[in-house]
């Protein structure tokens, strides 16, 4: 599906819903007296699981921008993190979550200053 107006707005109502879910996961993590890191664990998890079953049971290009990134980006950038090296495979999966976690909290460690 080429880039339009309509791919964006499946994204932004998918990206919504996802963001409503993630404050609503944390809402519940919360209430039950748990750390805020496990909600970042559940959505984490949850949002990898549904971007592989998504991956694996639909083509349509439509749903994928819904779901996949509107939706689960807006749940979480995780999932689609793990797509990303599970196609890649091999040592070049391995090199990938290595450079991205690595690369990910010195960036977070810089831009604390």
């Amino acid at each position: 599906m080429p880039p339009s107006l309509t791919a964006a707005l499946y994204v932004a109502a998918g990206g919504g819903a996802g963001a409503l879910a993630r404050y609503l996961v944390g809402l519940a993590v919360s209430r039950a007296g748990l750390p805020s890191l496990a909600a970042t664990l559940v959505v984490n998890v949850l949002g990898c699981w549904a971007l592989g079953l998504l991956h694996a049971h639909t083509v349509d290009p439509r749903l994928r921008l819904l779901l996949g990134t509107g939706a689960l980006g807006g749940f979480t950038t995780f999932s689609t993190f793990a797509l990303d090296a599970h196609e890649l495979g091999g040592a070049a999966s391995a090199a990938y979550v290595l450079a991205s976690v690595g690369l990910g909290l010195a960036a977070f460690h810089l831009g604390r200053g």
